[in-house]
């Protein structure tokens, strides 16, 4: 095992054992030994079983656990996680890296034979891994995945994408979020990794589906504001002044954030909103709120 892995490992285990029984207990020491003896058989093994050896409850974590968690891994979110997670990324973690091309190997193995749940839990886990640079096309490859699951478990309370991925990687993890209905919200650094190319995209977006005659989601304008050229400045006056509720807040905060020369006497056009915004009563949670519920 490699020793950057040891504090994460201690602190899951340290969780593991105050929410299962002694039978389950045992086994998962017992198999975790047999791992971090580099036994890939017991691996594979061990991984699929643990629904049935621990079930698939969710997982509460105190304010305290939580801290833990970021103090070990900067901007892990666990608190989405379930029991049947916590456990196979244990076992993942066991694992030792030995030499990278074959860890690699290893995981790829995993990735590509898992079912669904085995998905989830390996992509949520890719921040936690060993030598985060090797697995950048393996995250690439859970973007492109078709099951909504799978896909969230990526771009979802997950630091990996915004810390590995180039920006052409990045930007097709936020238009996917935006074309099949997943919100920005969760996306850790979604305001951070803003940029420009980004915003053209997702101008592009907001006009084919106009012309389509289907809506806008309103998050899309999240990361157009701060880059906004001639041609956003005028999408954003459109979606101020005919968008849905949501729009046209989400184009007022976008408005709000822009360096354009137009972009606050645009804003000064809805006076309601500007002050809205002045007095805090609304921000990018409220948006995404907004449309979850519309």
């Amino acid at each position: 095992m490699a020793d950057s892995t040891v504090p994460l490992t201690k602190l899951i285990w340290s969780w593991i054992t105050s929410r299962v029984d002694a039978a389950a207990r045992g086994w998962i020491d017992d198999r975790s030994k047999a791992i971090a003896g580099g036994n890939q058989k017991a691996l594979f093994l061990a991984f699929g079983l643990v629904p049935r050896k621990v079930g698939k409850s969710d997982l509460t974590f105190s304010e305290t656990d939580l801290n833990a968690a970021e103090a070990v891994r900067p901007g892990w979110m666990p608190g989405t996680w379930t029991l049947d997670q916590l456990v196979r990324t244990y076992f993942v973690l066991s694992y030792p890296v030995g030499d990278s091309s074959a860890y690699v190997k290893t995981l790829d193995l995993m990735y590509s034979t898992g079912e669904v749940g085995e998905l989830v839990a390996l992509y949520q886990a890719l921040p936690l891994l060993p030598e985060p640079s090797l697995h950048v096309l393996r995250a690439a490859e859970g973007i492109r995945n078709n099951i909504k699951a799978v896909f969230c478990a990526v771009a979802h309370h997950n630091p990996y994408p915004s810390e590995q991925f180039s920006d052409d990687q990045w930007n097709q993890l936020v238009l996917k979020c935006l074309f099949i209905g997943v919100s920005l919200r969760p996306v850790i650094g979604v305001d951070e990794r803003a940029n420009e190319k980004l915003m053209a995209m997702l101008v592009d977006f907001a006009h084919e589906r106009r012309a389509a005659h289907r809506p806008i989601p309103a998050e899309l304008w999240r990361c157009v504001g701060p880059f906004a050229d001639d041609r956003a400045i005028t999408d954003l006056r459109l979606a101020l002044t005919t968008g849905s509720p949501a729009e046209r807040q989400a184009a007022a905060l976008a408005l709000s954030t822009s360096r354009h020369p137009a972009a606050k006497s645009v804003l000064a056009e809805a006076p309601d909103l500007a002050s809205s915004i002045a007095a805090g009563e609304f921000s990018w949670r409220t948006v995404a709120a907004a449309e979850a519920s519309a």
